[in-house]
């Protein structure tokens, strides 16, 4: 997603910045999200100023938050989060400690319990101390805390030349104000309140001794704001937990629920629709799904776009957000800082200080190349699955724009080519955007403008959608130029970025014309959109499935004979569920369905081992017996298109198709996942009508029908 050598936190710096003394695992953190606010902590509840913290609008307002007991730290039991995402609790013990009074408290006689929410800009805490020894005991609770007030880009390694003023905490009797004065002119603040005055307060540290009869609980609450609150206390954090709560079950109604015979396969299925819920954010133009926790806890135009894609035939309310934000966010001038044209979609936004300044062009970022023909082809994606012309009837001078600067950056070769207006930006801007991941089969790395495979697959896409649409506003010219215009990127990528030596497409074609002879999965895309003859569809189709691509949990990035093959690198190498999502999507398309369920069986094998939730990426290491999948070390997790690859999958595993103009289920082939004899998807909506549709397994086949209350309403053609 970003460009690993500036942008990406080096994972060595993720890894000694751990505490040795207690020691966690960096891929065991845990995220909660609300709105523009998000948090990540360890196992422990702890915020220990690596890349943790919590941050509110790209800036981290809290980047430290540790419990100690008796001046040390605990030992966990476990963490856990609701799942609803909306409750973190971490369960801990005390070591060896002595009490105020000096008396000696052995392990575990302390039961300690955090539990932590955010709502409306705040994060709540709950902790209880509960003493199961047989001594009343008085223990020294500590909360360490500090407030950084670094950007997000500084977190993730960035180096500014000069930053704004730090003031001197102010604190009462029963809170602390940290502040910061940005070079933007903008105060940004982190109030820290207790429920009850801390014995020693200072402007780090806030001491309670807390006397514990034998038995007995006591519960101390904290919240974390951009301003001092009302005293903490249980009716606050309870009141914040139901409105968390029921905002998050008010998402997740959205759309179909999907229910099967298979107990883990649904916490799979839950967990997944959970992480799109948490990382959806209401707009004033709908839903958008935020792309990623923490480093892309903000609206990415191609993200957004490929995970209401996964989210179609489920919850089309989603992509009709993306669209309206991406619409109205559309470039309407040329700037090289922003790497804007006229039409051209969105490709980041952010609002931290860094931005604001222009320290960085992310701000509002137009550097993606596939963006726009993207949005293009989602538009028409969400018409044909919903019908719903009016809608496209609005967006359509923003689609018409879209498609123009589509056109005319194709104009000088053909193909749609990309090459940064100014240093400051990203250097890739495919969706493999790190520095290295465009390279020659000798490991050159080739000169601008550059275009990728993939992305003339999406302009034909476009290109064709846009046909699609204009025929059905009664435009017939124009919906002629563009079937013209979508075979002759047809055609021209069948001609130059096939191979015949290598029975492959070409990773890419360099400014001067030579192609990348590179194996990666970026050719599984054009399978996507239906670009390939059959016969090379096959053979990609072949070579994805060997064993330089499948390492068992799901397709790599790169070949392993390529030169710059690293499974523990971020694009060259490693698995990425969407990814492998996409491919599996173009491979059902070319009638390979049976392969389609292997892969949807490794990505849930992953997930099983990920505790259920599928990262950004994993490393992309052979599978072996009685081995997990390896962890990337600062994978963002939860990731949209990671959560949406579940749903997407299993599209392509049952064949349907929703046909939104006629009002018509289609089935072909269908197949369920293995293990799986059941599936029944609740609430879909067809048309003006909802619907119960059940695939059972029979034999060897699978059967799909609906339920008895609605047979007859919606017709459901079977094709097997």
């Amino acid at each position: 997603m970003m460009e690993l050598d500036e942008r990406k936190l080096d994972p060595a710096v993720a890894l000694s910045s751990l505490d040795e003394t207690a020691p966690r695992e960096p891929h065991r953190l845990f995220a909660l999200k609300q709105g523009d606010c998000f948090a990540v902590a360890d196992a422990y509840g702890d915020i220990r100023g690596s890349g943790d913290g919590f941050f509110r609008d790209d800036t981290r307002v809290l980047s430290e938050f540790r419990l100690t007991i008796g001046g040390r730290p605990m030992s966990l039991l476990g963490a856990s989060l609701s799942q609803d995402n909306v409750l973190f609790t971490s369960n801990l013990t005390n070591l060896p400690i002595q009490s105020a009074a000096g008396r000696d408290i052995p392990q575990g006689a302390i039961h300690i319990e955090r539990v932590r929410l955010i709502w409306q800009d705040r994060l709540f805490e709950r902790i209880t101390l509960s003493n199961y020894s047989r001594e009343h005991s008085t223990i020294t609770a500590s909360l360490h805390f500090a407030a950084d007030f670094r950007d997000m880009f500084e977190v993730r390694g960035t180096t500014r030349v000069k930053r704004g003023t730090t003031h001197v905490a102010k604190t009462d009797k029963t809170s602390v104000l940290l502040g910061y004065d940005g070079l933007d002119g903008l105060p940004r603040l982190s109030a820290i309140s207790f429920s009850q005055a801390p014995d020693q307060l200072s402007d780090n540290r806030a001491d309670f001794l807390i006397a514990v009869t034998k038995r007995s609980q006591k519960v101390l609450y904290i919240e974390v704001g951009p301003e001092v609150a009302d005293p903490p206390d249980r009716d606050r954090f309870r009141a914040a937990a139901a409105r968390a709560r029921f905002g998050m079950r008010a998402k997740r109604r959205h759309g179909a629920t999907v229910h099967s015979s298979g107990r883990v396969f649904n916490d799979w299925v839950e967990r997944a629709r959970a992480d799109v819920a948490l990382l959806t954010t209401e707009l004033p133009t709908g839903p958008y799904p935020y792309a990623g926790i923490p480093w892309f806890s903000t609206a990415f135009g191609r993200d957004g776009v490929i995970s209401s894609l996964q989210m179609l035939w489920l919850n089309p309310g989603l992509a009709r957000g993306v669209l309206a934000f991406l619409a109205e966010h559309q470039a309407t001038e040329t700037s090289p800082f922003w790497d804007s044209q006229p039409g051209k979609i969105m490709h980041e936004t952010r609002k931290g200080e860094m931005a604001a300044l222009r320290e960085l062009p992310f701000g509002r970022y137009y550097g993606g190349v596939d963006t726009t023909p993207l949005y293009i082809h989602l538009a028409s994606a969400y018409a044909d699955r919903t019908g719903d012309m009016a809608f496209i009837d609005k967006l359509w001078p923003s689609l018409k724009a879209a498609a123009e600067w589509t056109e005319e950056a194709s104009r000088a070769t053909g193909f749609v080519t990309y090459q940064r207006a100014a240093e400051s930006g990203l250097a890739n801007q495919g969706w493999k955007d790190s520095f290295d991941s465009v390279f020659h089969a000798d490991g050159r790395i080739p000169k601008g403008p550059i275009a990728l495979v993939e992305v003339q697959g999406y302009v034909f896409a476009a290109f064709r959608g846009m046909a699609a649409l204009a025929r059905r506003r009664g435009e017939f010219a124009d919906a002629e130029h563009w079937e013209g215009r979508a075979e002759e990127m047809r055609v021209a990528v069948e001609r130059d970025f096939w191979l015949d030596d290598m029975n492959f497409y070409a990773l890419a074609i360099d400014g001067e014309g030579q192609p990348c002879k590179v194996r990666t999965s970026n050719a599984g895309h054009l399978l996507f959109v239906g670009l390939p003859q059959p016969e090379r569809a096959k053979l990609v189709v072949d070579q994805l499935l060997s064993a330089s691509f499948h390492s068992g949990w799901g397709l790599r990035t790169l070949a392993d004979d390529a030169v710059f093959f690293n499974p523990m690198s971020y694009h060259n190498g490693s698995i990425w569920p969407h990814d492998t999502a996409l491919c599996a999507v173009g491979m059902a398309r070319y009638g390979e369905r049976d392969s389609v369920v292997r892969l949807m069986s490794g990505t849930f094998e992953s997930a099983v081992h990920f505790n259920m939730r599928l990262p950004e990426l994993f490393c992309g290491f052979a599978r072996a017996p009685g081995e997990a999948p390896i962890a990337y070390p600062v994978a963002c997790l939860p990731q949209a298109w990671s959560a949406g690859s579940t749903f997407m999958l299993m599209q392509a595993c049952l064949g349907l198709e929703i046909h939104g103009w006629q009002g018509e289920l289609h089935v072909t082939r269908p197949r369920l996942p293995i293990g799986i004899d059941t599936l029944t998807i609740r609430h879909l909506t067809v048309g003006d009508r909802t619907i119960d549709l059940t695939f059972q397994r029979v034999g060897d086949r699978v059967g799909a029908f609906l339920s008895d209350r609605h047979e007859g309403q919606v017709p459901l053609i079977v094709r097997t």
